[in-house]
């Protein structure tokens, strides 16, 4: 995983870097979902997808730098957000069977 696939601008690709390269993609992404389900509501809002893409992100991150890199700093900056995520993730899945299980 750490062999060279190509140079890129002088930057060096592995498939570890892809790996990097695509959780930070996703990490960042999850704002324009968050900006497009606001705009679309009309008012602050935050989806179940910004949490899903919070989590994947992270998790992708997380490999990177726990195998791809081995750096404790990245390791930290992507493990609380994960925790925060999966936890906001699943008030919100509550939340929406409890209020749906009144509406029965």
């Amino acid at each position: 995983m750490n062999e060279t696939i190509m140079f890129f601008m002088g930057i060096r690709i592995t498939a570890w870097k892809l790996i990097g390269f695509a959780g930070v993609f996703l990490f960042t992404s999850r704002w324009f979902v968050q900006m497009w389900a606001s705009r679309k509501a009309g008012k602050p809002t935050v989806p179940a997808l910004f949490w899903i893409i919070s989590i994947a992100g992270s998790l992708l991150c997380l490999m990177y730098y726990m195998f791809g890199k081995n750096d404790s700093v990245g390791i930290l900056a992507y493990l609380f957000p994960c925790g925060v995520s999966a936890y906001n993730l699943f008030l919100d899945i509550s939340h929406k069977r409890k209020t749906a299980g009144q509406e029965s």
